[in-house]
């Protein structure tokens, strides 16, 4: 294993490059130069009191078309900026940036110059509000290292089986920051809607338990030892009402400062929408310049549309098959939601989940529509289905969907029953286009999709296997032991994971899966052979942990893969985004291959950002969700470059491995992007930048917990990286 020395592309030399862009500003100004611009954009210099302001946000935003839409851009060392290409409309332009409070919004129309003023922060508290929300978090202090292992009820309130500091970190950023950000304003502030408390102990104590999602919040604390969790929380907010603040982010530079961010809105104020998608991974152009599709969870209408052409969304409800399906959230709560009330407003039963787009331009889905308690006759214990006869399944335990798959051509839905849970979903390269699905069960599932489509049996077209790890070392698949017992030389070993993330790999059929319910969080690579399930086989690889060298890297969410087949995964509770490349292992199978057994196979890269106060390990408070890798160049920086979701700093990370050096691209308004998936589009590969982009959307449960409140939706975000900051 190797650690990178990961340098920001923004996190050096602010005070040189802004003295450099004053003087280059004022020489520009001076020269009475206008910024070069075409009928269709909006141009400008942003200065201040200081001088031009070099890597400052400028968001032009309307209400004009048929939905709200914004684009965004960042200026340049001289202050200089255009916003391209803007839709005929009447535009709000304003400036935002680090160091600075929101300029007075002023109006404008495409073809105009317009030079803006912007305001430096009167002290570090009001320049703090527009920081990203992890570098708010990093102010509260984790549990100290002696606290650990935790002594239970009886002593320090911290359960015996969190072992160390860092699971523990692990945990409490996999749990809040799974469904919302952290340090945003809506959680290092007690909203008013929740009550008057003689503590801020008690306050916490009371948020955790509020609305729909209570009860899984209060068990969840009550996992990390409650009143020690409610504790750290309380001293964090408490800390903040009092003044504190964060260290000072870094503003944008060098490649940084080239991006285009275009936004429309679309669902409602409700939703939680998550994952975006466009095209067909395999093939980014197809579906150019077609609806982009996205799914609600919670609510119907549950499948979201955009055509960002003309500027319009929609959506429609997925069908549910039986009357007894179970509702995806609680349906009462015991303490009302500090912004709801009582209001139930998550009703909604398909529960949709990580669309992807075959290369036919079908949107598949992972998809709730039956009572789960109960598997049809052909996935139990004697049937002659192949799958079912080695590893049978009475019951859907941990994810509860089935699948289906949307035709925008006939606007119909097909329901496809699963005896697996299905949760991610991707598709092979290969004739068959098998569809690959991580889930519950500890099993690996998958559907031929092509023999599905020629016969419409479902049973026939599925398939799905135990992960069989070859500890004997023969190479071949054969009588295992079960997880529970002792490993045998003779013999193979059943390994229960319950996938979270996966990927096929497009250099040799392997499927591989992240595990986020197992420390430190393996992941697992799936050999199907050639007779599968019969023949399949996996391997078991943990990310390094040495917690007394501060360099360990655990749980694993998001995972892909480039096209030399190195393996990207996201580790969302050391903060980190790890590369794995299986050609390095001295060691693939035998009675040692059991998880820490081929560090030499993996890369550390660190998110930027701060760390906790009191950590005492280098982990980054950003939350990588998910990842994705850009095998086809589409955004512009390079095929095969790995891209994080940083949830905790609203932002785009593209890692350059060659350099060692992140891209972050944050979204900087409406503050809260959080986003838990990226998908690439290759309208028109002729013309340059501007046919191509990457595509993610704002994906937390708390939409109101965004920038503006409630009545805030959901947003579709394109991004797009051009030559240089005034490129049109």
């Amino acid at each position: 294993m190797r650690i990178a020395g990961v340098v920001s592309l923004v996190s050096a030399g602010l005070a040189l490059a802004l003295f450099v862009a004053a003087d280059a500003g004022r020489a520009q100004q001076a020269g009475g130069e206008a910024v070069p611009i075409d009928s269709d954009d909006i141009g400008g210099v942003v200065t201040s009191a200081n001088g031009p302001e070099a890597g400052v946000w400028v968001i032009a935003e309307t209400h004009d078309l048929p939905t709200a839409f914004r684009r965004i851009v960042v200026t340049d060392d001289a202050g200089r900026y255009v916003v391209p290409d803007l839709p005929a409309a009447s535009y709000r332009v304003w400036v935002r940036g680090y160091g600075l409070v929101d300029s007075k919004p002023q109006d404008a129309r495409p073809g105009r110059h317009l030079n803006l003023q912007a305001l430096i922060a009167p002290d570090a508290r009001a320049a703090a509000q527009y920081y990203p929300p992890n570098y708010w978090w990093s102010l509260m202090k984790v549990p100290d290292p002696s606290e650990f292992p935790g002594t239970g009820p009886s002593g320090n309130g911290i359960p015996a089986t969190i072992r160390t500091q860092a699971q523990w970190i692990g945990q409490f950023k996999n749990g809040c920051m799974s469904c919302h950000q952290m340090g945003d304003k809506a959680t290092r502030e007690m909203p008013p809607g929740l009550g008057e408390f003689d503590s801020p102990l008690e306050a916490w104590d009371r948020r955790v338990q509020a609305g729909q999602m209570g009860g899984m919040m209060s068990s969840f604390v009550n996992g990390l030892g409650r009143q020690r969790t409610l504790q750290a929380l309380a001293d964090w907010t408490n800390r903040v009402a009092a003044g504190e603040v964060p260290p000072v982010p870094p503003r944008p530079r060098g490649l940084e400062r080239n991006v285009v961010i275009s936004m429309w809105d679309w669902s409602d104020q409700y939703a939680f929408v998550h994952d975006t998608v466009s095209t067909d991974k395999r093939n980014p152009t197809v579906n150019a310049n077609g609806l982009v599709f996205s799914v609600g969870r919670f609510r119907a209408p549950d499948v979201i549309w955009l055509d960002p052409t003309r500027h319009t969304t929609g959506a429609l409800a997925a069908p549910i098959r039986d009357p007894d399906t179970p509702f995806t959230n609680p349906q009462s709560m015991s303490v009302p939601s500090p912004y709801w009330g009582e209001e139930l407003i998550w009703t909604g039963k398909a529960s949709l989940h990580n669309p992807m787009m075959d290369h036919r331009g079908r949107v598949w889905l992972t998809h709730n529509f039956r009572n789960p308690a109960v598997n049809p006759d052909f996935c139990r214990a004697g049937s002659t289905h192949p799958s079912a006869k080695l590893f049978p399944l009475d019951a859907i335990r941990r994810e509860r969907r089935q699948l289906s798959v949307y035709d925008p051509g006939t606007k119909e839905f097909k329901l496809i029953d699963t005896c697996f849970g299905n949760h991610h979903l991707h598709f092979a390269e290969d004739r068959d286009h098998t569809l690959w699905t991580s889930g519950g069960d500890g099993v690996a599932g998958w559907v031929n999709t092509r023999l599905f489509d020629e016969t419409g049996d479902a049973v026939k077209a599925q398939g799905w296997t135990a992960f069989i790890l070859d500890t004997n070392g023969n190479g071949r698949r054969d009588e295992y032991v079960e997880p529970d017992e002792p490993v045998d030389p003779t013999k193979d070993t059943r390994v229960r994971v319950d996938p979270y993330g996966v990927i096929p790999s497009p250099v040799d059929g392997s499927i591989w899966y992240a595990v986020n319910n197992r420390f430190p969080g393996p992941i697992v690579r799936l050999d199907p052979g050639r007779n599968p399930p019969a023949t399949a086989l996996a391997e078991l690889y943990e990310p390094p942990f040495d917690e007394s060298s501060g360099k360990s890297g655990f749980l694993s969410r998001g995972i892909d893969i480039d096209r030399n087949g190195v393996v990207w995964t996201g580790l969302a509770g050391s903060g980190h985004l790890a590369s794995f490349d299986r050609r390095k292992c001295k060691v693939l199978r035998g009675p040692t291959a059991t998880g820490q057994h081929c560090p030499e196979g993996w890369t550390l890269y660190r998110a930027p950002g701060p760390a906790f106060k009191g950590s005492s390990g280098d982990y980054s408070t950003e939350m990588i969700y998910y990842n994705w890798v850009d095998q086809f160049d589409v955004l512009g920086l390079g095929r095969n470059v790995p891209i994080a979701t940083g949830t905790g700093s609203e932002s785009l990370l593209a890692l350059l491995p060659d350099k060692a050096e992140w891209v972050v691209l944050r979204v900087p308004y409406p503050m809260g992007f959080y986003h838990r998936g990226v998908d690439g589009r290759i309208d028109d590969p002729a013309a340059g930048w501007k046919g191509r982009g990457l595509w993610a959307n704002f994906g937390q449960y708390t939409p109101w917990h965004q920038e503006g409140g409630k009545g805030s939706t959901s947003k579709a975000v394109k991004f797009q990286m051009r030559p240089n900051p005034l490129a049109k």
